[in-house]
């Protein structure tokens, strides 16, 4: 007689069935996270977050972390007594901000992420876009308009770069000697300073020279939401200017969206806004047909 199966057991079964043919499309192939936001402060969230990416590498698909730091990074500067302000959501950054930022996005930050990754049974290598000339960054121009003269001005946001070319060698060297890299969003320009990028943007231009199958953006909510509330699964690039246009995206989701097009129409297959305050939400994304955010691909 045969003995009736734990539910739980099976459940569990059923879970790992369900995630097979995502293990099987996804085998070789790379996924470019960008971690950062709510899961930063939380050592259960970050403990989560380290198991999955360890899981990914273990089944053969090679995770590449970016991560942030802004509010580690302003914590800094206030206790170091250092005035800072913002337009258009960019740190305005002179020298010694710069310093700042490299310290705490290279150092402790980078260094701490890279130590649950190993708590979690995992390798990986903190870097940053300096090393071995993996990001040159060029800086970053902004313009406003005068209200009153109508008039365009520039506007000089001190040492804030983005990404002008992409070295993807010291990540394929790191992910074909079997660890994860963990890289800082700092990169170094032709004039020789240092420059802090944005992650989202690091991330998106590290997705698109990798042609990474996925690019994931980590947030604090469940992805692009439509008026009413309710999450939009899946957008592309026209779709999303439509709700743009519209009102429906707007704030701090659009630079992450535009972020998003740029990857998917520059070599990334597709990229995905997902919340990263729900446990294992990159797991729940990767290997279930009901996902965990909202898709975006051309």
């Amino acid at each position: 007689m045969s003995q009736v199966p734990d539910p739980a057991m099976l459940a569990k079964a059923e879970t790992l069935t369900e995630a097979l043919p995502y293990l099987q499309r996804y085998a070789g192939r790379t996924f470019v996270v960008k971690y950062g936001g709510h899961a930063m402060g939380d050592p259960e969230a970050a403990h989560d977050f380290a198991q999955d990416v360890v899981l990914l590498k273990a089944v053969g698909i090679n995770p590449v972390v970016v991560h942030g730091g802004g509010p580690q990074i302003g914590a800094m500067l206030k206790k170091l007594g250092v005035e800072s302000s913002f337009i258009d959501g960019l740190r305005v950054t002179d020298r010694e901000t710069a310093k700042v930022a490299e310290m705490v996005l290279s150092g402790s930050i980078n260094k701490e992420l890279v130590g649950w990754i190993a708590r979690a049974g995992g390798k990986a290598l903190g870097i940053s876009g300096k090393d071995a000339g993996l990001v040159t960054a060029r800086k970053v121009e902004r313009t406003s308009k005068d209200p009153d003269s109508n008039i365009e001005q520039a506007i000089d946001l001190g040492f804030v770069g983005e990404p002008a070319r992409v070295d993807t060698t010291i990540l394929e060297t790191t992910c074909a000697a079997g660890m994860i890299p963990v890289v800082a969003p700092i990169g170094a320009g032709e004039d020789g300073e240092t420059y802090n990028i944005n992650a989202d943007t690091m991330a998106g231009a590290i997705a698109a020279a990798l042609g990474a199958a996925r690019l994931f953006l980590l947030t604090d909510v469940p992805g692009v939401l439509d008026k009413a509330g309710a999450l939009l699964t899946d957008l592309t690039p026209a779709r999303i200017a439509e709700l743009q246009a519209d009102g429906t995206i707007r704030g701090g989701m659009i630079p992450k969206l535009e972020t998003c097009v740029h990857a998917v129409e520059a070599g990334c297959e597709a990229a995905v806004v997902l919340d990263g305050r729900v446990p294992h939400a990159l797991l729940l994304e990767i290997f279930t047909s009901r996902g965990a955010g909202t898709l975006i691909r051309v």
